[in-house]
């Protein structure tokens, strides 16, 4: 990750901790400060203009690369931290420069003005090396063997997932920040595993109820399947049910055409009959009057 950023500063050294936070993070420059406590930064090589250090991360050794270029302060660090417009790491060397330069030196005597005028070429490397090698604390040599005696053990607990043993007794210093980082980075392994199976977990939970939900979609689909299945059955049977219903509607009209025609056949029958009966009334009488007309006198 590479950021530039506008800097008025002529020299590196003039980045004191209060400009750098003014331009940081908030998160970021207490995650550095914090590196800075735990002795996490190497500088590897530096001066007024450039640094190149190292710095040991919550996940692995980052490489950093800052430099004054054309009025810029330009930082890159081989991490992938999303913080603007530096990371963690660089804001670490930044504090670390900037503590060993203004490291006590040994007081010397007064030079000429002249001298203070003109220094020498490449003095000011030479004092900025003195700096940081006076930063940089002893390390013992029976230190050095301890940690590699307990170093072995450690690895091998770290292979097969077992704690770490006690660490050796040392004095407070570079060795023992070693251990310190080591554990540390540890317990944070820890962590994620211990994390990293309870999301292992929590994801087998959420598979299996999402079995359960899809064999459930499945008896919702098959369901559906058949009720539009009976839909469409009921749909036939109604449409047959129409049909009858629109034959029955046609035989009713016909039935009431009919019933028409039989009331009127018979109420021509019964004024047919009513004209019949007098006919009949009148045969009767012509009738009678006959069978009178054809009785024998008495006195014949």
């Amino acid at each position: 990750m590479r950021n530039t950023i506008p800097c008025s500063a002529e020299r590196l050294s003039l980045l004191d901790p209060q400009m750098i936070q003014a331009v940081s993070e908030g998160s970021a420059f207490q995650i550095a400060r914090q590196y800075l406590t735990e002795n996490r930064v190497r500088i590897a090589e530096a001066n007024d203009s450039q640094i190149a250090s190292a710095v040991i991360g919550n996940a692995g050794l980052y490489e950093q690369h800052i430099r004054l270029k054309d009025g810029h302060l330009v930082s890159q660090c081989s991490c992938s931290v999303p913080e603007e417009p530096m990371c963690r790491h660089c804001i670490a060397v930044l504090l670390e420069y900037h503590r060993g330069t203004k490291a006590p030196q040994p007081h010397k005597a007064s030079a000429p003005s002249k001298s203070r005028s003109a220094p020498r070429p490449g003095h000011s490397i030479a004092r900025q090396s003195s700096v940081l090698q006076s930063s940089v604390q002893d390390i013992k040599l029976s230190d050095i063997m301890k940690f590699m005696e307990w170093l072995q053990p450690a690895m091998n607990a770290i292979e097969k997932d077992q704690p770490l043993p006690a660490p050796p007794t040392l004095e407070q210093g570079e060795i023992s920040n070693w251990i310190l980082i080591i554990k540390g980075m540890e317990d944070r392994r820890r962590e994620t595993e211990d994390m990293l199976a309870a999301l292992e977990s929590e994801i087998r939970d959420r598979e299996a109820y999402a079995g359960r939900l899809a064999q459930q979609l499945q008896t919702s689909i098959a369901e559906l399947k058949a009720a539009q299945a009976t839909s469409h059955e009921l749909e036939h049977e109604v449409t047959t049910y129409r049909e009858t219903v629109a034959k029955l509607g046609k035989l009713t009209n016909e039935v009431a055409q009919y019933d028409e025609q039989i009331r009127a056949a018979a109420r021509e029958i019964l004024q047919k009959g009513s004209h019949f009966d007098k006919l009949a009334t009148s045969f009767k009488e012509v009738a009678d009057a006959l069978k009178d007309t054809t009785k024998p006198s008495p006195h014949q």
